[in-house]
């Protein structure tokens, strides 16, 4: 074939004016656009896995794999054109006006892009103001909640040439967001049960995302997921109470008081720190400090080894921490887990984390590198979990066909279980396999063996809460969901979608409405069922807006589909769902 089509996230920049600055300094200007070139925007690209597809004289057309990864590189660049404009005169200061849209586009062979989906971002950048970022609706709902920038929502814009218009909203770089006012207190969203955390009776601990030290931006995964692997270590440890990861990297490059951060989760210990990855060598620096008497440093070490001793550093780490907060092991035995014999197959493993539910693109990424991830470790435990669970959500998320991905699926998460049955992360994601493969009784026993091996383990709770849902016990999985969101106190989106889902479950409809209009649930499927909250609490019309914002981003969704994707296991238990989206005028 000549050509192919396919779904990508396009970024299109220029310079603002450029023909004014190149006619008062024609030389001058080329040579300071190939520096920025250089030095800036190519490396920030790669660094994002951006692919520059064309130059456009003073601006650039350029592929993405997610619309994250698009926004991140926008918004490095942009924040990086603020430092290097202070101080210049406005008559001679290099401006970028970036568009960003996630679309139909089709590639020719020579790698070319064209169609609506370019043609968009095009026109989206010819709107933007200087210095800012323009973003589609649909590139913004897939990173609405990552974003801690001013926004301003600009409506449906008519763009030139395209026949729809367009909702635009614009970034401006280097403005914080504002502080959200208070929501009212009947729509207020159910915090109170998690805000005031109290100190748990036993050795409680967070760990915060290790420092990068090694100058490679491509590192960056290889240290979270050092810091991954130890919070998991941590968590194994019977008797200890560990913070989910998803709580401490919310910390993530920003200024810590570990003081307040102890406060914030409910514990008394925090780990912190650093580390460098060579060729050859791994050194890694890590503090543990008593949040709550001081900030008094209780114990630090260093380690310089070998990188093939990573493993080793991880378990050196997890011993000297718990014997530092404990006196001694004791009964605290290091439960030992299944380690790769392949350090390709680890990185591979340790990039593809958490991808599955981001983009279609990054889901398929997944899928690829765990293939190859198994292949040059077969008894790889985790990397055959996490290719069963990309798998799985490629169909009920991404709509990929079933066939064959649904037996694959279930058989490379039994697999994971046969490798190493000690293994928690392993039971949660067969669990999870068995949950949409409609087995409900086998899907419950290895929720209930993920929490029996690792009581630490939030997801596991959190998953646990949604199959009470599909079971229709909403009471149950209300408090799923309560016992994870301490455990996991700033929890990614999709706890608060099935605590949602079990509200609307229980009738208690405008919490519901409350809890699935949190921004950190949006990207997780909660709008559909914020629609169907909306409709039941009675607000007919706001759940027709809600409706027709969801089906611009889904053109293709059916109620057919979603009754054949979620696993209710009784047509009473489903039927309050389908009432409330045809209530809001959804068909099937």
């Amino acid at each position: 074939m000549s050509e192919t089509r396919k779904i990508a996230a396009i970024l299109v920049s220029d310079v603002v004016g450029y023909s004014r600055l190149a006619g008062a300094d024609e030389d001058r200007i080329l040579a300071r656009l190939r520096a920025l070139r250089s030095d800036l925007i190519d490396p920030t690209i790669a660094v994002h896995r951006g692919r520059v597809v064309k130059r456009t004289g003073d601006g650039s057309l350029v592929e993405f794999r997610s619309v994250v990864e698009a926004v991140r590189c926008a918004i490095e660049m942009q924040n990086a054109m603020l430092e290097r404009n202070a101080g210049v005169p406005d008559d001679r200061r290099i401006e970028f006006r970036i568009g960003i849209h996630l679309g139909d586009v089709v590639q020719e062979r020579d790698g070319d892009l064209m169609g609506d989906g370019v043609n968009i971002a095009a026109r989206l950048e010819g709107i933007c103001e200087p210095g800012n970022i323009c973003l589609s609706e649909q590139a913004y709902w897939q990173v609405k909640a990552r974003l801690d920038l001013a926004i301003k929502d600009r409506g449906p814009v008519q763009l030139k040439n395209i026949v729809d218009p367009v909702r635009v909203y614009s970034l401006r770089v280097g403005v914080p967001a504002p502080a959200k006012p208070a929501a009212p207190p009947e729509h207020a969203a159910p915090e109170k049960s998690w805000l005031q955390l109290a100190l748990p009776d036993k050795p409680s601990i967070a760990v915060l995302p290790f420092v990068n030290m090694s100058g490679d931006a491509e590192q960056e995964f290889f240290t979270d997921g050092l810091t991954e692997d130890i919070i998991t270590d941590l968590s194994n440890v019977p008797g200890f109470f560990v913070i989910a990861r998803n709580s401490t990297f919310a910390y993530k490059g920003k200024p810590t008081d570990v003081r307040q951060i102890a406060r914030d989760l409910g514990v008394k210990y925090v780990l912190e720190g650093s580390a460098r990855r060579s060729v050859q060598r791994l050194r890694v620096n890590v503090q543990l400090i008593n949040g709550l008497e001081g900030g008094n440093h209780v114990w630090a070490e260093r380690f310089d080894r070998d990188v093939s001793d990573i493993f080793d550093v991880q378990d050196e780490v997890t011993r000297r921490v718990v014997e530092a907060i404990s006196g001694k092991l004791g009964e605290k035995k290091i439960v030992a887990r299944s380690r790769p014999s392949n350090l390709e197959a680890y990185d591979l493993c340790v990039r593809s984390r958490g991808k599955c539910n981001i983009s279609r693109a990054d889901a398929s990424e997944a899928c690829s590198d765990l293939e190859r991830a198994v292949q040059l470790d077969p008894n790889y435990s985790e990397a055959h979990s996490n290719l069963a669970i990309s798998l799985l959500f490629g169909w009920i998320i991404w709509s990929e066909p079933q066939i064959p991905r649904r037996a694959k699926a279930l058989m490379h998460a039994q697999r994971a279980v046969q490798i190493d049955p000690g293994d928690s992360h392993a039971h949660r994601i067969l669990g999870c396999v068995q949950l949409y493969d409609r087995n409900w009784d086998e899907a419950k026993v290895q929720f209930d063996a993920a929490v029996r091996l690792n009581p630490n383990n939030a997801d596991a709770v959190a998953w646990m809460g949604e199959l009470q849902i599909y079971l229709g016990e909403p009471q149950a999985a209300l408090m799923a969901c309560a016992e994870a969101l301490r455990l996991n106190p700033r929890p990614p989106g999709w706890y608060f979608w099935i605590m949602g889902m079990a509200q609307i479950s229980s009738g208690h409809y405008e919490e519901a409405v409350a809890t699935l209009s949190r921004e950190e649930t949006y990207g997780t499927g909660s709008r559909e069922h914020l629609v169907v909250a909306l409709a039941l609490a009675g607000r007919v019309p706001e759940a027709q807006e809600e409706a027709r914002l969801f089906l611009a981003g889904n053109p293709n969704w059916k109620l057919a589909d979603l009754a054949a994707n979620s696993p209710f296991k009784s047509m009473s238990t489903a039927q309050p769902f389908f009432d409330g989206w045809r209530l809001a005028g959804l068909q099937d």
